[in-house]
């Protein structure tokens, strides 16, 4: 058989995708400045990388036999996780629902995008910022709003106490404060 009519075996499909959250009404909060960021890697992907790698592919193809050839199967792999990330973003983009952080600039109460100083029962005090799920980044001090202490934490204002559930038992945390971006900044 034709070796162009056979099923290329490498998971081709969306299987191996990262799922999206299900989380209540499906929605994908995110801030401005992180959509952008999708959007960003998006574009970067759809009109940088893929085009050259088409384009080592298709040399590679002119070169005869496909089998042994590494630019080929490499490109061909490469061509693949980039069509893989373009579909995932796209799929990211379109649940996403932008929210700006900074009209509630000036609110002692949590909402998405705020920034909360904290302390739990043992006087070590943190901070958080709330983010989307896309955007958060732990080493940055960011959680995402789906997180369970971002949960424990939304709509409580400056002076509540909220307790949150850890594996290691019950945690009681004290909010301390509350900060947001100026509008339009994020």
């Amino acid at each position: 058989m034709n070796k162009a009519f056979t099923k290329e075996t490498d998971n081709d499909d969306d299987d191996d995708l990262p799922q999206l959250p299900k989380i209540a009404g499906g929605k994908n909060y995110i801030t401005p400045g992180g959509y952008r960021a999708l959007e960003q890697e998006l574009l970067q992907l759809i009109d940088d990388e893929r085009p050259k790698v088409v384009e080592v592919v298709h040399w590679a193809a002119s070169n005869g036999d496909r089998s042994e050839n590494g630019d080929y199967l490499y490109g061909k792999k490469r061509l693949r996780e980039i069509d893989r990330r373009i579909r995932f973003l796209t799929k990211r983009m379109e649940a996403a629902e932008v929210v700006d952080p900074g009209v509630h600039h000036g609110s002692d109460q949590v909402y998405f995008g705020a920034t909360v100083h904290y302390c739990d029962q043992h006087g070590s005090e943190e901070s958080i910022t709330i983010m989307g799920i896309d955007e958060a980044d732990a080493s940055r001090g960011q959680v995402s709003w789906v997180a369970p202490i971002a949960r424990a934490l939304l709509k409580a204002r400056i002076g509540d106490e909220v307790q949150l559930p850890t594996p290691g038992g019950m945690r009681v945390l004290e909010v301390l404060g509350v900060q947001y971006p100026e509008p339009g900044t994020s």
